[in-house]
């Protein structure tokens, strides 16, 4: 299962200094990490943009989903990232179920040389730094980050694998974000929508736990429709096999669903509204 989750560039429009911006992404990556997402997409809302935009946004997500070990070497001191001591830990499990530093588990590294025959050395987070071969039809190049598989650690046994190490943070227009061959049930979040029931849940989580899913969220004062250009009060009639707002019907949902439906504020933050749809969204039987 697949799990990709949408934000705005205008995530944090209200914050009221950089400090409170980088600590609202914080807990967006928290709660991106929490519930297992595969990748965390900031799309375009320069309408809604303030002091604050898209590029700030991914640069403070990408460096949060960096390990630790790696974020000096790779991000250096950059302007964003004035304040990133304010950001809470991630704590990123392994996606082998064992632990970070466990037998069999997946790393994120930074290939620091590259070598002949295929031989690269990459920094792990490791005592000290491996020196890998490529699998046939990989190419890396320096200051490039890899994932590699440690199957053991006395002695250290390792090798560079494709496969993703922990969360992909990205940016992308909606469009292309939601017509990704992996992204499943494609979920608008909004409290114009659908109610989210008990008894709908059932069938729509065995749904997501087969194909996957894709979860969009809006921004502080501005929800979804209004970014979308969509008529509000008519989300929630739309037909259950696909919504097409916008004057093109390039950006397409499955579902516009309303996930806090008796919210007790008359505002729900971004990542307060993560927090509370993943929890349902991602439920197994």
């Amino acid at each position: 299962m697949t799990v990709s989750i949408l934000v705005p560039s205008s995530v944090v429009r209200e914050a009221e200094d950089k400090r409170e911006a980088t600590r609202k992404l914080g807990y967006v990556a928290r709660a991106a990490t929490v519930f297992r997402a595969d990748r965390l997409i900031v799309f375009p809302d320069r309408d809604g943009e303030r002091r604050w935009g898209g590029g700030f946004v991914e640069a403070v997500l990408r460096y949060a989903a960096t390990p630790p070990y790696l974020r000096t070497e790779v991000w250096g001191m950059r302007d964003e990232l004035e304040y990133v001591g304010v950001l809470p830990p991630l704590r990123a499990v392994s996606r082998t179920g064992s632990g970070s530093n466990g037998s069999g588990s997946l790393r994120q590294g930074l290939v620091t040389e590259v070598g002949p025959e295929g031989r690269v050395r990459v920094n792990c987070g490791l005592q000290h730094p491996l020196s890998l071969i490529t699998p046939p039809g990989m190419e890396v190049q320096q200051g490039e980050r890899v994932t590699v598989r440690i199957s053991s650690r006395r002695p250290v046994r390792a090798k560079l694998t494709e496969e993703p190490a922990g969360l992909e943070v990205e940016r992308t227009d909606l469009p292309a974000a939601l017509g990704r061959p992996d992204a499943g049930v494609r979920i608008a979040t909004s409290r114009f929508g659908e109610e989210l029931t008990t008894g709908r849940l059932p069938g729509l989580s065995a749904r997501i736990e087969a194909d996957g899913t894709t979860v969009a969220f809006g921004s502080p004062g501005r929800g979804l429709p209004d970014i979308l250009d969509v008529n509000a009060e008519a989300v929630g009639d739309q037909p259950a096999d696909g919504v097409e707002p916008g004057s093109d019907g390039s950006e397409r949902f499955d579902l516009w669903l309303n996930t806090i439906p008796h919210q007790g504020s008359e505002t729900v933050r971004t990542e307060e509204a993560m927090f509370a749809s993943l929890a349902c969204l991602t439920l197994t039987e």
